[in-house]
């Protein structure tokens, strides 16, 4: 009994997180900065455009970096819950669907790695950022395969040593 409400608990854990991470909360939309103070203008309209083009990119790359802090904040907690239920319980299907949700939730994150490599890689003037962060979401993947084979710690230590790639590119821009 105790097991499927750890196993319950565990599962209302990662759709808070799964949700969380997809939908930004009203709050973070509030802080952003509307107004912004008088600078000079470009030299040219296209010089302008880069500086846009880039400052977006950081932008979403402060983002993910974020999202995915949250997510590894959660992450070990459910990931404990696992090794818990999985320890107390006689077979390993009490996890299962939680298994599955946090499965989809670190592949999830991949995607969203792999979308912000790509982006990285064809905006021009961020090639030095990109050769950092190239390779992030092929560590998610291994990250996905370790949750499979039940290797959380593994996983949650992979996607740390992605949480700080974000950030070494987030420092060099």
């Amino acid at each position: 009994m105790k097991s499927r409400i750890a196993a319950a608990a565990v599962c209302l854990s990662i759709s808070a997180l799964i949700f969380s991470a997809a939908v930004p909360s009203q709050a973070q939309t509030r802080n952003r900065r509307t107004s912004t103070p008088q600078r000079r203008r470009p030299a040219s309209p296209s010089a302008g455009l880069a500086a846009t083009r880039f400052n977006a990119q950081r932008l979403e790359l402060a983002g993910l970096s974020k999202d995915l802090t949250r997510f590894l904040y959660l992450y070990g907690r459910v990931s404990k819950d696992l090794e818990l239920t999985a320890a107390q319980a006689e077979s390993g299907d009490v996890a299962g669907p939680t298994k599955a949700r946090l499965l989809q939730s670190v592949t999830d994150m991949r995607d969203r790695l792999d979308q912000l490599e790509g982006r990285f890689r064809f905006t021009k003037g961020l090639e030095s950022q990109y050769r950092s962060l190239q390779g992030v979401s092929r560590q998610a993947e291994t990250a996905a395969q370790n949750v499979s084979a039940d290797r959380y710690d593994q996983a949650g230590r992979i996607l740390l040593e992605v949480s700080n790639k974000l950030t070494d590119v987030l420092l060099e821009m």
